[in-house]
């Protein structure tokens, strides 16, 4: 049996697979609520997004006609069914002289574009493994991003890419029956999918003791928590990213076995080993974004003896694609010229790298396989297949629900954002509260409280940015579902604000009780509830401010450090080391101690202990409290002052989020990247250029 043949034939018979699909394609019922049961691990590689994929509730039957298929084996399609699998209907993908350029700035002349994907032709069919490969820069993800419509702002795609022969967008988003037992089923079919069985009731992230999953578990619990929404086409980058040999094998497999199911899998790679070479159904082989190869992988092995450079038998396929196609070993050749392997060649390519790609290019342009692809290219555009609707998505209420109760569980499991912050809350009021405890109630002490009360604020709110990595993860978590449409910026906020709630109310009454207490101050509930819901507003405001730095930064060094100065400029403005009407009106009175969190808490504070009070002075005069507190802090004697800083605190909280909201809707991190980008080529000297090109 030939070591590199597909494990299943059933990738090169489409038709027969699809035939057989009428039949056991699984299609919910009723396909109206949506749900993501994604957990929070602590990824390895947070910046790269890995996981895209199109789901839809399509016909599963799917006319053969418009989807031939060059070696139909029928009973193979059946045996890869037999294992009781529920069916997706997968979708066919085809691109035709497909190019990407990448446009860049230059200073002085203009733009400049780079082609990064050159006339490239190819297609994916249900239940089929499809690779691109090639070596580091070739243009395997930007292909990728192109057949799956999500190219950057800078990159321009000319050319078709059709789904089942229709010029349309891949419909991302999340489509799943509205039972729970539907719901419950189709998570265990992605746990089975994955062979996560193990691990299925294991907590996975966030918790103070549980370990993190070993690399292979994680890459493909990646990959589950999006079967869940029960994909038609799923597109993946580099799948086997820092996993070893078994794990990269065991993570091919079961793709292979979700193939079978009918799912379409196109994903990149740069190497692999030769058991996982034998998974694959389709090879696209580039360099320098040229296509050297598309077809069958043994056609692929048989392309490269035709062009004169055989695989020899003891060395893996694509460590001999790679050999041959990637110009860095031309370097490594000349710096071991005077090595010679058992054999006494150092390879076995032994002509320049440039020459291969060139001779493999035009093998490929004039041979069999070339014409066979235009062919079936050709056919499979012919005739439309069924068009992919964004049925069944869910109401904002219940994707805000389902959020709101994720981010729940994910706070709770959180260290970062909850016990960690309440255990500093709690330390820090009760080290304040020793502190100035025993002040007494005459007129000496006021001096004592306002000091306590703005070390409380000030501390609270500094001592907040242990909670940024947690901020940090859940932003990233939105970016993925909200680029794949299993979210939205409005949902996402108003989920994370609704499950903030419990937790910063939670810290604030705990810590506020033992300050309130310590420190003396008047013991009526109605002032002391003032006292929590001021802290309170205090903390939801800030929340939003740090969701807006972490998203601006996404790195935990550059929030907490762009945090901290915040926090000590609006301490050194907040009206207790200068009043605030004393502060030089430029920059720091206006605007900057009008933005400051605490000038509305620390004033609203006062005015709840002192508005309405008097100190005796000497035997017969008395002093309102305002006046005694004016020495310290500058507050005003009206009653309803307190509630107007209150109010002002609640707009904060709200306006920060609407900032926040605008920034996720525009994309703003996005074009800062792309600015910073055209800084740096701008910048670049055009000699410089021209040489990286």
């Amino acid at each position: 049996m030939d070591p590199y043949r597909s494990s299943s034939s059933s990738a090169s018979s489409p038709a027969a697979a699809l035939a057989m699909g009428r039949r056991h394609y699984y299609l919910p019922a009723r396909p109206a609520r949506p749900i993501s049961f994604e957990d929070s691990p602590d990824w390895a590689d947070d910046d790269v997004d890995s996981i895209h994929l199109a789901t839809a509730s399509a016909s599963a039957s799917l006319p053969t006609t418009a989807y031939p298929s060059p070696s139909p084996t029928p009973s193979s399609s059946s045996a890869a069914c037999r294992g009781g699998e529920r069916k997706v209907a997968g979708a066919t993908l085809v691109w035709k002289e497909l190019s990407v350029s990448l446009t860049r700035s230059r200073s002085g002349s203009g733009s400049a574009d780079r082609r990064v994907v050159k006339s490239s032709t190819g297609y994916a069919l249900p239940g089929t493994l499809t690779v691109i490969m090639g070596p580091a820069r070739s243009g395997k993800s930007t292909l990728l991003r192109a057949i799956a419509g999500r190219l950057r702002p800078a990159e321009r795609m000319y050319g078709q890419v059709l789904l089942n022969a229709t010029n349309t967008r891949l419909p991302y988003g999340s489509y799943l029956p509205g039972l729970f037992s539907s719901k419950t089923s189709i998570v265990e079919d992605a746990i089975a999918a994955m062979s996560l069985a193990d691990y299925a009731d294991n907590l996975i992230g966030g918790h103070c003791f549980i370990n993190s999953l070993p690399a292979g578990e994680r890459r493909r619990l990646s990959i589950a928590r999006e079967l869940v929404m029960r994909p038609h086409v799923l597109f993946i980058d580099e799948p086997l990213y820092h996993l070893d040999s078994v794990s990269a094998l065991l993570l091919m497999v079961t793709l292979k076995k979700l193939a079978s199911t009918g799912c379409t899998v196109i994903f990149t790679m740069y190497q692999s080993s030769t058991e996982v070479f034998g998974l694959f159904d389709r090879i696209c082989l580039l360099s320098n974004g040229n296509t050297l190869f598309f077809g069958e992988t043994l056609s692929c092995l048989q392309h490269f003896s035709n062009a004169g450079f055989p695989c020899p038998i003891m060395q893996s396929p694509s460590d001999h694609f790679l050999r041959a196609i990637n110009t860095d070993f031309d370097r490594i050749i000349a710096m071991c010229k005077n090595l010679q392997d058992d054999q006494g060649d150092f390879s076995s390519v032994s002509m320049d790298t440039a020459v291969a790609i060139r001779t493999l290019e035009a093998t490929y342009k004039s041979s069999a396989d070339s014409v066979a692809v235009e062919s079936l290219v050709a056919k499979l555009m012919e005739k439309e297949g069924p068009h992919l609707k964004s049925k069944g998505r869910a109401s904002n209420t219940t994707r805000i629900g389902v959020l709101t109760w994720r981010s729940l569980v994910i706070m709770s499991r959180n260290r970062k954002y909850f016990w960690s912050r309440f255990a500093l809350y709690m330390l820090l009021a009760l080290s304040v509260g020793t502190i100035f405890n025993n002040a007494g109630h005459s007129l000496s002490s006021v001096m004592v409280r306002v000091s306590a009360i703005f070390v409380y604020v000030s501390f609270v709110i500094l001592l907040s940015v242990s909670g940024v990595p947690a901020h940090i993860d859940e932003i990233k978590i939105y970016s993925h579902e909200e680029a794949n449409q299993h979210s939205s910026t409005m949902v996402f906020l108003l989920g994370h604000f609704l499950s903030s709630i419990p937790f910063l109310f939670l810290v604030t009454i705990s810590s506020s009780l033992v300050f309130y207490f310590l420190i003396g101050l008047r013991n009526e509930f109605n002032l002391f509830m003032y006292f929590v819901v001021t802290m309170f507003m205090c903390l939801l405001a800030n929340e939003a401010l740090m969701m807006i730095v972490a998203y601006i930064w996404l790195d935990t060094y550059k929030c907490t450090l762009t945090l901290i100065c915040l926090y000590v400029i609006m301490m050194l403005v907040g009206g207790y080391f200068r009043i605030r009407g004393g502060l030089p009106c430029t920059v720091w009175k206006y605007p900057l101690s009008y933005v400051s969190f605490h000038v509305y808490a620390v004033e609203g504070l006062l005015e709840n202990e002192y508005v309405g009070t008097s100190f005796a002075v000497g035997a017969i005069r008395t002093i309102p409290g305002v006046q005694a507190v004016g020495g310290s802090y500058d507050i005003s004697s009206s009653a309803n002052a307190k509630w107007v800083n209150l109010l002002v605190l609640l707009v904060m909280a709200v306006g920060y989020r609407v900032v926040l909201y605008v920034l996720l809707r525009l994309n703003v991190r996005k074009h800062m990247r792309l600015l910073g980008c055209w800084c740096c080529w701008s910048w670049t000297p055009q000699s410089d250029y021209y040489s990286s090109n």
